[in-house]
């Protein structure tokens, strides 16, 4: 009897955990982010959380200064506060700042530097997987497969580099690209060598044997 009430508690036990587990909630796919550079030959750079900022307003030195840009992606100057800062160029910063300040200073001209490069999440190019090194490395201009390659050491013992994908966002949607890390990094093969874009993930999976 003890016996049989102890094989329907654990019946019990067992019926809750699948009902539960049944029942967990999905979480929203990531949001995806599509890069203002879409093209090789046309890259820009976009500010970030992390970046230093050098904010020169001419012939206003007391509202000049340096900034750091916050987690946030927001910097406070002594004029405007809060001003939104990430995913802009420096470009683009300064002419939002000449016409936040044109309140304040007439026909104000504003220059905005960087330093510190870290840029968005959105724009650094990932390898996850059977890479020696996987990470998130800062884009760099005229970046290729095998510049990554090298940055993140190449393959592991049990990497199929030729099984590899690239995902990238295209037209707003996440497009996903065979690619061939094994012949190109192993056998020479530079055909197999392609340009890299801000935000590209690199998969490159375990190798069945």
């Amino acid at each position: 009897m003890i016996k049989a009430r102890q094989i329907g508690i654990t019946a019990l036990l067992i019926a809750t955990f699948v009902i539960s587990a049944c029942s967990v909630n999905k979480l929203p796919e990531a949001t995806t982010r599509a890069s203002l550079t879409s093209n090789v030959n046309d890259y820009q750079y976009l500010i970030g959380p992390g970046d230093n900022l050098t904010i020169f307003v001419w012939r206003n030195p007391e509202i000049s200064g340096n900034f750091v840009v916050r987690p946030d992606g927001k910097v406070t100057t002594s004029l405007v506060e809060d001003i939104e800062v990430a995913g802009r160029t420096p470009t683009m910063l300064a002419r939002q700042l000449e016409e936040q300040l044109s309140t304040y200073i007439n026909n104000p001209r504003v220059t905005v530097s960087v330093g510190r490069f870290n840029g968005p999440f959105s724009e650094q190019v990932r390898v996850i997987g059977e890479a020696t090194n996987p990470k998130a490395i800062n884009y760099t201009q005229n970046m290729t497969l095998l510049d990554l390659m090298i940055a993140v050491g190449g393959l592991t013992e049990f990497a199929s580099g030729n099984n590899a994908k690239l995902v990238r966002v295209v037209d707003g949607k996440q497009t996903t690209f065979e690619i061939k890390v094994e012949d190109l990094i192993k056998d020479g093969d530079i055909r197999e060598n392609v340009d890299m874009l801000p935000g590209d993930i690199v998969i490159i999976p375990e190798a069945w044997f």
